[in-house]
């Protein structure tokens, strides 16, 4: 754990890698590298244009997809206006309830006559039926760490003829993904991949990018950028780039080290210290394991006190719809578990969880 832990500066007392990640040694060399040049008057864009096929090829091998699947973007909402703008009039969109706003927001508001249903996330397989054209949902839920049973999620709509679109923000960085499970997948990375905000990736396969509008054309979604910068933009690339939009340049300078980074660590052992370390803070709190195991825990805080005395401790937490949220990543170790425990007014049991030891 610890050669990848050093690859950060801080981190200690951190528990918010679901709200914000933490810049990386890299990342901050990367961006600082970058401004210093832009200041001397020689900004490099050829090799900020050379980071963002850096950035997307290394997101590719992280979620397992071709890097041809792979479109850069910049925020997860319009993403998925991208697709929004593609359900057929009167289609149905079926959605977890109390899923995130950037991803259910652009269906509720397509118009067109385009009909959304939410129903509870463990209920998402069974709710879909022939009419659903596309079910959406999240992998993690942000407001409470849930992790949907992607697997059985994917296999009811494929018996529908559904299409799916997962939201790997709350995912990709901590639990292995597998994007090519997905007619279409949206990411943000500045949370667990700990990229500069600004940079997302949309993943889709060829048989649905085929039938996706590219609303959002512009220059850089041309077969070669450089030569599509007027007029109409000329032919759109062949593949997912078609979906590109510009990218905003020093976001994806310091992305690119950052996203190499979790694309050649072991997920697995990830996994297993993120999970690991949230198991033992539940086990502190006396709160029941979920279904399967996230690196986020939520529970019930109407009134912030819990979150009041995390802060007060210098314990930097989150509260979302009326629960506090704690986050366990790469950075954090049981030492954080412990102290975030100590200002709840909770001692952890010695025996509520064995001592963690991974060699990421």
């Amino acid at each position: 754990m610890s050669s990848l832990a050093s690859r950060f500066a801080g981190g200690r007392d951190y528990l918010a890698a679901c709200t914000l990640g933490l810049p990386s040694r890299a990342t901050v060399r990367a961006v600082r590298d970058d401004l210093d040049s832009a200041a001397s008057g020689r900004p490099d864009v050829a090799a900020a244009s050379r980071a963002v096929e850096d950035a997307r090829a290394a997101y590719a091998r992280l979620v397992h997809s071709p890097v041809s699947h792979v479109a850069i973007g910049s925020q997860t909402s319009v993403m998925t206006s991208l697709i929004a703008a593609s359900v057929p009039d009167g289609a149905e969109v079926l959605c977890p309830e109390g899923d995130f706003a950037s991803l259910v927001a652009p269906f509720a508001h397509a118009a067109r006559g385009v009909r959304l249903r939410t129903v509870p996330l463990d209920d998402l397989a069974d709710a879909i039926c022939p009419d659903t054209w596309l079910v959406a949902f999240s992998l993690v839920q942000s407001a409470t760490g849930e992790v949907a049973d992607a697997a059985g999620i994917a296999a009811a709509a494929a018996r529908a003829g559904a299409r799916t679109l997962c939201d790997l923000t709350q995912a990709a960085g901590w639990l292995p993904v597998d994007a090519t499970l997905f007619d279409a997948t949206v990411c943000h990375a500045y949370k667990w991949l700990c990229c500069p905000r600004g940079v997302g990736f949309l993943t889709v396969t060829p048989e649905f990018a085929r039938i996706l509008r590219p609303v959002h054309a512009g220059w850089y979604s041309g077969d070669d950028p450089w030569s599509s910068c007027y007029g109409t933009g000329g032919t759109l690339a062949p593949d997912a780039r078609r979906f590109d939009v510009s990218p905003a340049w020093q976001a994806f300078v310091g992305a690119a080290p950052a996203l190499e980074m979790f694309a050649d660590a072991d997920i697995t052992d990830l996994y297993a210290h993120t999970t690991g370390l949230a198991a033992r803070f539940r086990a502190g709190l006396g709160l029941p394991e979920p279904q399967r195991p996230s690196a986020i825990v939520t529970w019930p805080d109407a009134t912030g006190d819990a979150l009041a005395r995390l802060t007060a401790r210098g314990v930097t937490a989150s509260g979302r719809a009326g629960r506090a949220r704690v986050a366990f990543h790469v950075f954090n170790d049981e030492g954080d578990v412990d102290r975030a425990l100590r200002a709840l007014g909770t001692i952890a049991p010695a025996a509520a969880a064995p001592a963690l030891s991974y060699s990421i």
